[in-house]
């Protein structure tokens, strides 16, 4: 049924879905094949309208950034490689800021780093980012991201982390964003 409502075309049909997935998971009950249907789940809601298309003549029936936006917050508490994965693919691949936002956070909130792969897209995000055209919601979630980062797995090493927090920093945003970015900065040197 989950299944059913999440790959609907409808909007409602999708929220719906998404807030029972996230009644199953907030229970902590997940395992073996429900696990992997709900991850599944909640990674194609989390590309739909960007990676996975439905058009309706000339026009994207599926793009709903609040429904990947939902998805990909949920995809956050599920700690695996696969929804971090899937994470990193929403931050580099979809365009709207608020989903983009709420990847980095997520990715953030796992606190999985091995390899530096996570603070490496991070960065990446960073670098390519217009910083005179802000916004402040996706500055202020990649700080909180690095700063996450930094916390859980006992300090970032990697350069580029700095270059990029330097750039939140210095970028057009509000000053709340750029002294938070400040902040962590300052927390990373210690």
């Amino acid at each position: 049924v989950l299944k059913e409502q999440a790959f609907a075309v409808e909007y409602d049909s999708k929220m719906i879905a998404l807030d029972d997935l996230a009644e199953k998971i907030g229970k902590g009950s997940l395992a073996g094949d429900e696990a992997d249907d709900v991850e599944f789940i909640l990674e194609y809601l989390a590309m739909e309208g960007t990676s996975h298309t439905v058009r309706e003549g000339l026009r994207l029936a599926n793009y709903f950034p609040d429904v990947r936006r939902r998805a990909t917050e949920l995809l956050g508490k599920i700690r695996t490689e696969q929804s971090k994965n899937a994470l990193i693919t929403v931050l580099l691949t979809d365009n709207e800021p608020m989903v983009k936002a709420q990847a980095a956070y997520s990715l953030g909130e796992l606190g999985m780093n091995e390899n530096n792969e996570v603070v490496a897209a991070l960065v990446f995000a960073v670098d390519r980012e217009d910083h005179t055209r802000a916004d402040n919601n996706w500055g202020y979630a990649m700080a909180l991201a690095f700063e996450k980062l930094h916390q859980k797995t006992g300090g970032l090493k990697y350069p580029g982390a700095f270059r990029a927090l330097v750039k939140i920093s210095q970028g057009n945003y509000l000053a709340t964003v750029r002294q938070k970015a400040l902040q962590v900065l300052d927390e990373m040197k210690k």
